[in-house]
């Protein structure tokens, strides 16, 4: 046992020594408890015991949360563009139409008189309003020569349709239209011979008979006037 000299003060009179913890323990207590901490802030609830965590493992816990997180995510936007295309689907079909209701057919598409007569003519009193065969642009609607007051309605599918010889217009140029929608009134503008709708179609700027072109898309022109016709024979 060491002897103390008598020039050193005596540190350890009237109480008991308490023995100090080595150095390489306290710093093990150290990093336990920081490494705690952190387990708290990640939730510990799922994740391993803290002895068994290094900071390696701690790491590769965070990447795998933030890659779950982004393939969450991914899964996500992918559902909703899923969604939005089912809704494109689900949407209404096109819709193709008469442009008028109860007219006499007259004038149909080809040579007349020795010229090309370039659409087909419906005949209803002056006055009787028009519609739209399907949804579109109106490129044009005015005065428009020999077609007299006219409206030209370019489809998405770049066919368009002219209506001629109206007494008075519904809808203005750059105006969107649906089929259905009321575009004017009949009439024996231009150079018209009477009274009736003439209903022209282009197809890539050429005029083509409208009468197979709508009953490709389930729209029968000569169809209305036979039933007309057969009333007319039953009275």
């Amino acid at each position: 046992m060491r002897q103390r000299l008598s020039s050193e003060p005596d540190r350890y009179r009237g109480r008991r020594r308490v023995p100090t913890p080595p150095r390489s323990r306290y710093a093990a207590v150290v990093t336990t408890a920081f490494v705690g901490a952190g387990l708290v802030a990640l939730g510990a609830s799922a994740l391993p015991d803290a002895k068994d965590v290094s900071p390696s493992v701690l790491d590769e816990l965070k990447q795998a949360s933030v890659t779950s997180q982004d393939a969450a995510a991914r899964g996500d936007n992918a559902d909703r563009a899923s969604r939005a295309d089912r809704g494109r689907d689900a949407a209404e079909p096109e819709v193709w139409m008469l442009p008028l209701q109860g007219y006499d057919f007259n004038s149909p598409y080809g040579v007349r008189w020795g010229k090309l007569h370039t659409g087909v003519d419906l005949v209803v009193p002056e006055g009787t309003p028009y519609v739209a065969i399907h949804d579109g642009l109106v490129t044009k609607a005015g005065w428009s020569g020999g077609y007299g007051y006219a409206v030209i309605v370019q489809h998405a599918d770049g066919s368009e349709a002219i209506y001629g010889h109206s007494s008075a217009l519904s809808v203005k140029e750059g105006q969107q239209i649906k089929a259905g929608d009321q575009l004017g009134l009949v009439g024996q503008t231009g150079h018209a011979y009477g009274t009736h709708l003439h209903l022209e179609i282009h197809v890539k700027g050429q005029p083509i008979d409208p009468v197979p072109f709508l009953q490709e898309r389930g729209v029968d022109i000569k169809l209305q006037v036979e039933a007309i016709y057969s009333e007319v024979a039953a009275s």
